[in-house]
């Protein structure tokens, strides 16, 4: 039975989410252009970047996809969260890539790619980050909603019920005020996730205990469940492509890059990757401390995704639950508010770009932005409901994002230091990084390929696709090499 009690806690998620609500509407009045919608005019400064890049990089997918690597890998599920904290702490004090990205004024990553590879590849570029982001994307919805249903004790007939009503929400103050709301919600959803984070965790050590999480992922994993290169569902292959992965996505990944280029300048953008890069450690381990402790506490349950809210739903009290309902509804909140901006000012700014033959008035572009939004939110709404996971969710959000980050980190490097490289080996390499992610993913789901699929694994098929999608542009861009310089000197 679920500890959820519809007076206190159900009024403590009703004041939070109508705060939210007026908070993400009362800035609509101050967006005028098409540049605060998307870039919310480039005066965000370091702290508010912080906070924002926490909050949309830690949602209920976040938290669900973690949790289940804790349950099923023991602290060695915390190697990506690792990885990726590196990455960024190393990008935000050399300022590699992002330097000459913020300074070159450009709103999107496709945008930049126009000035040294030509339009067709800026389009191109455009396609398969958003084929990418809204497949990635696409079961956050139905995650977010199970998490819901099973920490609250509903019945799961009211889980599409539940996805609906997230999405609403937040396209309505995301489609109203653009990445100004994002913004301005982003720090108090910060704030919110932080303190239920921060309470539930110590609520679970101090009922579970530390030794005891401990000796459960010895008894289940041994050393596996500490070293990631002797778990038997991990080893080097599962740690190099992650590294690739989670460097990619540094370089890459939009809504990170959103923050980046909504910067003040590029010092602020550098200091907000070096401040945050250790949150990076705490999203996988918290949750994965969650997913533990449901090991230790719980019979096995048959879908592992699901171990993480049933323990939670009895092992925090009324009144606590409130606050954790609220603290995933923030992070939530965050994650797809800014995920549906910045898929859709991709589209907007360089998917439609070949279509606007005169320079649009900013009511007209903020109409379509807004537009654009909404029929993203669509998409979600109906890809969510259908489309059945195979395997763990990391693994699925790892290879839709490789659909984009593989190519397109290849395109941002040679674009911003090789001055050989040219739109033959982007072309190459956008082809290669949509290919083999797609190809997998139609293999995983056809039952005739299925086993091929798993002999495989995600984790070959993903360094495949990046090392793939390199030698594509190594090779495309020596076949017929052209004159020019790179990035870095333009903007030196």
């Amino acid at each position: 039975m679920a500890n959820f009690n519809w007076l206190l806690d159900g009024s403590i998620v009703g004041i939070y989410l109508v705060a939210t609500m007026a908070l993400g509407l009362m800035v609509r009045k101050y967006v005028g252009k098409v540049e605060h919608f998307l870039v919310a005019g480039r005066e965000m400064d370091v702290y508010l970047g912080i906070a924002s890049l926490a909050a949309t990089e830690f949602g209920i997918v976040t938290c669900m996809y973690t949790a289940q690597n804790g349950y099923e890998k023991g602290f060695a599920g915390a190697t990506p969260g690792i990885l990726m904290a590196v990455a960024m702490l190393v990008v935000g004090l050399t300022g590699f890539v992002i330097k000459p990205l913020r300074d070159s004024g450009v709103m999107t990553i496709p945008e930049l790619f126009e000035k040294k590879f030509g339009p067709r590849i800026r389009w191109a570029a455009g396609v398969v980050i958003v084929l990418g982001g809204l497949l990635n994307m696409g079961v956050f919805l139905r995650t977010g909603g199970e998490f819901l249903v099973l920490v609250s004790g509903l019945d799961v007939k009211y889980l599409e019920i539940m996805m609906t009503a997230l999405l609403v929400g937040v396209a309505v103050y995301t489609i109203l005020g653009g990445m100004l709301s994002v913004l301005v919600t982003d720090y108090m959803q910060f704030i919110a996730m932080s303190a239920g984070l921060i309470v539930v965790t110590i609520l679970i050590l101090m009922n579970v205990g530390w030794e005891n999480m401990v000796t459960t992922v010895e008894t289940h994993y041994g050393a596996g469940g500490f070293n990631p290169f002797i778990n038997p569902t991990m080893g080097w292959q599962y740690v190099v492509f992650n590294l690739m992965l989670n460097t990619a996505a540094v370089l890459t990944w939009q809504t990170i890059i959103a923050r980046v280029l909504a910067a003040k300048d590029t010092n602020t953008a550098r200091k907000v990757y070096t401040r945050t890069s250790f949150f990076f450690v705490c999203r996988f381990l918290i949750p994965g401390i969650w997913g533990i402790a449901a090991l230790a506490s719980m019979a096995p349950v048959a879908n592992t995704l699901e171990a993480m809210p049933r323990y939670l739903s009895t092992a925090v009290p009324p009144g606590l639950m409130g606050l954790l309902i609220a603290a995933m509804l923030a992070a939530d909140m965050s994650t797809d508010s800014s995920y549906m901006l910045t898929w859709g000012s991709v589209i907007y700014n360089d998917i439609m770009a070949p279509f606007r033959k005169t320079r649009w008035s900013e009511k007209t572009g903020l109409f379509w932005n807004r537009s654009i939004i909404a029929f993203i939110g669509v998409f979600l709404l109906l890809y969510g409901l259908w489309y059945p996971l195979k395997g763990d969710l990391w693994t699925y959000l790892g290879v839709t994002g490789t659909i984009y980050l593989a190519s397109i980190s290849v395109l941002l490097i040679a674009c911003c230091y090789w001055r050989r490289a040219n739109s033959w080996g982007a072309g190459g390499a956008i082809f290669i990084s949509a290919v083999i992610p797609i190809t997998y993913l139609v293999m995983e789901q056809v039952p005739a390929t299925a086993d091929l699929a798993r002999t495989i694994g995600p984790y070959y098929s993903g360094i495949a696709t990046y090392l793939l999608s390199a030698a594509a542009m190594v090779i495309g861009s020596f076949l017929k090499p052209q004159s020019g310089t790179n990035l870095q000197e333009r903007t030196a």
